[in-house]
């Protein structure tokens, strides 16, 4: 198929769309949805969120040096384009949009707790990059709804909750299942047709 030659560009899509909880006291609690988040390390497990200097946010974050993200669902779509789309310099995020701050367990950020998961993380490094600053953190607590755990495998079912990915300024809920990691390299198991004896 013919290409197209754009100019380079922020073309890595879809990402995950997610509402970062910062501040230290319930009158600095702010949020922001970002979706310039990803994982960066397993061991030490480590993930970074990249903002704009400009941001409500930047400022809590820098000073307290840790924030939550926690993840969303296509039922906080709404939720999660308001609280990307208003500042936290006018509007008190939490009150306005019915959520829940919880006392976090290693940060003095907050979680919210109508997310299914909710991710710890204390600043290592602000790396300065240009429009967006990148702050790379270590994940130091995980908090994962039970009712997505299943019960009998102890697996967590994140599908179940609908998360939320962000693509070129459009949010879309989660697609169907395709297959586990390594399904295209994976042996099938030969089944053996027993033999039945004739009596």
């Amino acid at each position: 198929m013919e290409k197209v030659l754009w100019k380079p560009g922020t073309m890595i899509y879809p990402l995950p769309a997610v509402m970062v909880s910062c501040g230290s006291k319930p009158e600095e609690y702010n949020i922001m949805t970002v979706s310039w988040t990803g994982t960066i390390c397993t061991d030490p497990a480590m993930c970074y969120i990249s903002v704009r200097p400009s941001r409500f946010s930047y400022g809590i974050i820098k000073k307290n040096g840790d924030y939550v993200i926690n993840l969303t669902t296509k039922a906080l779509a709404y939720v999660t384009d308001w609280c990307g789309v208003k500042s936290g310099a006018e509007h008190d995020k939490f009150r306005e949009m019915g959520l829940t701050p919880v006392p976090a367990i290693n940060v003095k950020a907050p979680l919210i707790k109508e997310s299914p998961v909710n991710i710890e993380c204390i600043v290592k490094e602000i790396k300065e990059l240009g429009t967006h600053h990148m702050f790379i953190s270590e994940v130091v607590a995980v908090h994962a709804d039970m009712g997505l755990i299943d019960e009998k495998t102890g697996l967590f079912r994140l599908n179940d909750s609908v998360p939320l990915c962000y693509s070129h300024g459009k949010y879309y809920e989660t697609g169907k299942f395709i297959g586990k990691f390594g399904f295209s390299v994976e042996k099938k198991r030969k089944i053996r047709k027993r033999k039945i004896k004739k009596v």
